[in-house]
């Protein structure tokens, strides 16, 4: 089939690249000049499993939309529904709750189906975008002209995996507007997996995704929390009673999220549980469940930085890891940033480095830090395999809130959630 995208950014890109090497013909094209010259050079500036290799032999047509929508039979629309700053998990959660910012969306929907009524022919187009329920028939549908076909089709996919993720769904979850425009889509996608199609209404697609995200913050918050209660009681270990939770897959179902670490990230889970917090306020909820995931993580990470205060010693500190998930180089809604930034809240001096993120000349900055030199205060807030090499100088402490690296007795280890 002949794919169009309307966005490829770090969603968009991936999947599109995932098509068109399922032997698809795609078109594209994004309102970000860098992006699309990235495209042209077949160059990323972020880190996506398989996507460089793809994109070195991709054909992918960049066009503009009128050229999209004449040579297109469906339509992806991956335009990023944003929150500020300040709800992307890397400060404190405040006060006040906020929908998405849905104006990108609506500019981008708008001027598709004003392309798509001057071709004067039906084009199913696929909204990919997170919004709260109700979203897409108070503010798309009234936008759209009688010639688009709208469909809503959220993805459950990570950022860094999104390729394999997306072939490899555990659901194509279809909010369905068009009938025959559901029909074509699922055709669509048997050239991709053969993952269930789970067709339902625009609103409970909406919430379904949203509330997928919540509960996997559910699960982390749940886990980090028995980490914590390890770590004040002897003779216990987060890693093997995870192991056991993991096991019970007829109630806990999967053992996915269940180890101990670093509190929820990424672009999609802090902001969605502050969106359905938000959601929750405004129907008046008799209990605002997701406010509570938001604050267990605050307050973890807060926990986080008074056990560092209270073992440095003197040390200087320092976080090793900026990314909210291993082998990366995202740090949108990092945790560990929310850590960095309530250790300087408490009056505390702070480096950070993330080899992935930051200088990879490991020489120039183990010297300008004093590493080699001095003993110091470490903690790993990402779980690169790359700092499993790294080079601690004797007499410093490291906090290990994943427990993966293995030390010379030389350096005071603190596996967070381990007193076996």
């Amino acid at each position: 089939m002949n794919i169009g995208f309307i966005g490829l950014g770090k969603l968009g890109l991936p999947v599109a690249l995932a098509i068109e090497d399922k032997g698809h013909t795609v078109f594209g094209t994004d309102i970000s000049d860098r992006t699309l010259r990235n495209i042209r050079f077949k160059t990323l500036d972020y880190r996506e499993e398989g996507a460089q290799e793809l994109l070195n032999k991709s054909k992918i047509q960049i066009k503009p939309v009128e050229e999209i929508v004449k040579n297109s039979e469906i339509i992806f629309v991956p335009i990023q529904t944003p929150h500020t700053e300040k709800y992307e998990g890397v400060t404190r959660i405040p006060e006040e709750r906020a929908d998405f910012d849905y104006k990108y969306l609506k500019e981008g929907i708008m001027n598709l189906s004003e392309e798509i009524e001057k071709n004067g022919e039906d084009k199913i187009v696929v909204i990919i975008s997170t919004v709260l329920p109700g979203t897409i028939r108070r503010e798309i549908k009234p936008i759209l002209g009688k010639h688009t076909k709208l469909c809503y089709n959220p993805f459950f996919i990570a950022m860094g995996t999104t390729i394999n993720d997306f072939l490899n769904s555990e659901i194509i979850l279809f909010g369905v507007d068009d009938k025959k425009a559901a029909e074509k889509a699922k055709e669509f996608y048997r050239t991709i997996n053969n993952s269930p199609f789970h067709e339902t209404t625009l609103e409970n697609a909406e919430l379904i995704k949203v509330v997928y995200n919540t509960f996997i913050s559910t699960k982390i918050a749940m886990i980090n929390t028995i980490m914590e209660t390890c770590h004040h009681m002897p003779n216990t270990n987060v890693d093997d009673v995870t192991k056991a939770l993991s096991l019970c897959t007829d109630r806990i179902i999967s053992p996915k999220y269940l180890n101990g670490g670093m509190g929820d990230g990424g672009g999609c889970h802090p902001r969605d549980n502050i969106a359905l917090s938000y959601l929750a306020r405004k129907l008046n909820l008799s209990f605002n469940w997701y406010d509570n995931i938001m604050k267990q993580r605050e307050k973890q990470t807060e926990w986080l930085a008074d056990l560092i205060i209270s073992e440095k010693f003197e040390k200087k500190i320092n976080i090793l890891g900026k990314c909210f998930k291993p082998e990366t180089n995202m740090i949108v809604g990092s945790p560990s940033i929310l850590l960095k930034n309530i250790l300087e809240e408490k009056g505390e001096k702070v480096t950070m480095w993330d080899p992935y993120v930051d200088s990879m000349n490991m020489e120039d900055v183990s010297k300008k830090n004093s590493w080699e030199t001095e003993p110091q205060l470490f903690f790993i807030g990402t779980k690169h395999e790359a700092f499993k090499h790294f080079y601690f100088k004797p007499g410093s402490t490291v906090i290990d809130p994943f427990r993966y690296l293995k030390l010379n007795n030389d350096v005071r280890y603190i596996p967070i959630g381990d007193t076996w």
